[in-house]
């Protein structure tokens, strides 16, 4: 059983920092997906979930030729650092049919786990960037955060504010699955 702690935490345990996950997907059944990824990320994060969004279709980004996404956020308490928690994600991406390193950029996803932000921890390294470096420009991310974290601070911005200054055009909610 994994103990929880909070944030900050200088108790017996470790410190448990909040985190921020972008889901997307538009291979196969991307929610049927989604229900299998967010139980095995907590899971092998020890994290606690503190909020799911909503499901959303959204139209592709970038590469456009291609059927539209699913896309949700999710906030997670974890222990982990946000290197150790990249590297979660991109093995439970691999288990659910990811290629990173085949796979066209901006191209059709069995699942895409992005982190958007740890705390509000600023990092500009070889293979993680956080705050993500496109957060503020993908109404697809912005629409199912401001749903979970609204008035959270990442990057100097909150992720409402963000909303007002992309276009979401073709973002729709999902009944719930």
């Amino acid at each position: 059983m994994v103990q929880e702690f909070q944030i900050g935490s200088t108790g017996a345990g470790p410190r448990v920092t909040s985190a921020l996950i972008a889901l997307g997907g538009n291979v196969g059944d991307v929610r049927a997906r989604f229900a299998r990824a967010i139980p095995a990320i907590c899971d092998r994060a020890r994290a606690r979930l503190v909020a799911r969004s909503s499901d959303y279709s959204t139209p592709p980004w970038g590469e456009e030729q291609q059927p539209s996404f699913v896309n949700a956020c999710i906030e997670i308490e974890t222990p982990l650092d946000p290197h150790a928690l990249l590297q979660t994600l991109h093995d439970i991406e691999r288990e659910h049919g990811r290629d990173r390193r085949n796979e066209r950029r901006w191209g059709p996803r069995t699942l895409d786990l992005d982190l958007l932000a740890f705390d509000d921890l600023a990092i500009d390294e070889h293979g993680l960037t956080l705050p993500h470096p496109r957060l503020f420009e993908r109404a697809f991310v912005l629409v199912p955060l401001s749903e979970i974290a609204p008035n959270r601070t990442i990057g100097g911005r909150t992720a409402a504010a963000a909303l007002r200054t992309v276009a979401a055009d073709g973002v729709e909610k999902l009944p719930p699955a």
